[in-house]
């Protein structure tokens, strides 16, 4: 409840509804509304174009931003200040004004609060883009404090019931179940991130691990944060039951892909064949393992392009994983020569066009094999070993392949092509001339 000085501020202004010295106080807070709108778009484009300048989490751009934020309510007040000055002198009263004041006050305040929480908490861009209604929505709720109206709000809000059962919901209930929700669900996230970034500044657990750990200590926080914001506002987790049993018929009709995919992603996190920073290839798709989500593994190719693979064709599809217990990977590239041509010579080329490379492994060595005597030429093969398929397997083809065709025209070896012998055994009539 508000204390005695505001309601007997509020028993004046409304006795004195028809007092002109109401219209002058009026006109006193349009004006330091309309002083501040313009000080708050110049002087607070100003400070944001100054705060872009720093990091992201500078001291000096968050002292920028903070000062933004309270240059209107801080404008407005010195306007109302100076209003309450003045208007005394003129014979009037600043009642109204008097109760302008700690709503700017209580405003700026709040906004400070709401922003500093912001940037500690850092809960995701989500609260970023409500920051200002939220603390619009704070501000009124105060601002109905100070003026008394908030007890017969909430009043009348809990008048507003219906009976459910045995259980009796209200409009004031529904709202405080909201908010209990979102905040704890905000901190539940916050600590989430926490986890995970402790997670994943360890050395001790393997990428797997902390995946699996922060997915699980996710699920575990908001599974705690849904079940206490329901305990608050005082609703019986027994009604739950028949929640649960719905829940449980729409897993087996309508949800079970979902569940069988979020299963699913447990099993390839625990079982560790899939892990952040793999190179697989899954359904004709190279690409390397960029995140491993509670529905799908985010896998992006060659072409930048990032494919949402569901964790349920993980388990149930071959997946070709280049890097699950060693890195380095062998590549097989297959020449042709003339039989005209040394072999021997060949092989050595094929061997200097690896060594040329500076992708390729000196330790496993490459190594060249005559294959086969095929129907056009020899045909050999050049192996060699990299250890990056994250990079690309056909850049490194491509640049050994290109080697080998230099240094084969350089020393005369020639790369047949298919030939083929044409025998006619008959011909057309010979035609007479004329």
């Amino acid at each position: 409840m508000p204390g005695p000085e505001l309601q007997n501020l509020q028993e004046l202004f409304l006795s004195h509804l028809h007092d002109a010295s109401l219209w002058w106080e009026a006109g006193v807070l349009l004006l330091a509304a309309a002083g501040a709108i313009m000080v708050d778009r110049t002087l607070g484009k100003s400070l944001g174009e100054r705060s872009e300048q720093g990091a992201e989490y500078d001291l000096r751009r968050m002292t920028l931003k903070a000062g933004q934020r309270i240059l209107f309510p801080l404008s407005m007040l010195l306007g109302v200040l100076a209003g309450r000055a003045l208007l005394p002198g003129l014979g009037h009263r600043g009642d109204l004004l008097d109760l302008a004041i700690p709503l700017m006050l209580s405003m700026a305040g709040i906004r400070i609060a709401i922003y500093v929480l912001r940037k500690t908490f850092r809960p995701g861009p989500a609260i970023k883009a409500w920051e200002n209604l939220i603390a619009t929505s704070v501000w009124i709720v105060v601002a109905m404090h100070l003026l008394g109206w908030l007890t017969p709000v909430l009043a009348a809000l809990d008048g507003v019931a219906m009976q459910l059962g045995g259980m009796r919901v209200s409009l004031l209930d529904t709202g405080k179940l909201l908010l209990s929700l979102i905040l704890l669900w905000v901190f539940a996230l916050w600590l989430s991130r926490l986890i995970e970034s402790r997670l994943a500044q360890s050395r001790h657990i393997n990428p797997s691990m902390q995946v699996a750990l922060g997915k699980l200590s996710k699920f575990a926080l908001l599974t705690v944060a849904l079940l206490v914001a329901l305990e608050t506002v005082g609703i019986d987790l027994t009604a739950l039951k028949v929640f649960g049993g719905a829940l449980g018929v729409g897993l087996g009709f309508g949800l079970q892909r979902i569940a069988s995919n979020f299963i699913s992603g447990f099993i390839v996190l625990f079982d560790r064949s899939i892990r952040p920073g793999d190179v697989i290839t899954i359904d004709n798709t190279f690409g390397w393992v960029q995140e491993l989500r509670a529905r799908y593994v985010v896998v992006r190719d060659r072409d930048g392009v990032e494919r949402l693979i569901p964790n349920e064709t993980l388990i149930t599809t071959e997946v070709i994983n280049w890097s699950y217990t060693d890195p380095n990977v062998r590549l097989k590239l297959p020449v042709s020569i003339s039989y005209d041509d040394d072999p021997e010579q060949a092989m050595a080329l094929m061997l200097e066009a690896a060594g040329a490379c500076s992708r390729v492994l000196a330790d496993p060595a490459p190594a060249a094999r005559l294959v086969a005597f095929g129907d056009n030429g020899i045909e050999l093969e050049l192996r060699v070993w990299i250890n990056d398929p994250q990079s690309g397997l056909m850049n490194v083809r491509s640049e050994v392949n290109l080697t080998i065709w230099r240094l084969f025209k350089a020393a005369g070896i020639t790369i047949p092509y298919p030939q083929r012998d044409l025998h006619i055994r008959g011909g057309l009539p010979a035609i007479a001339a004329d």
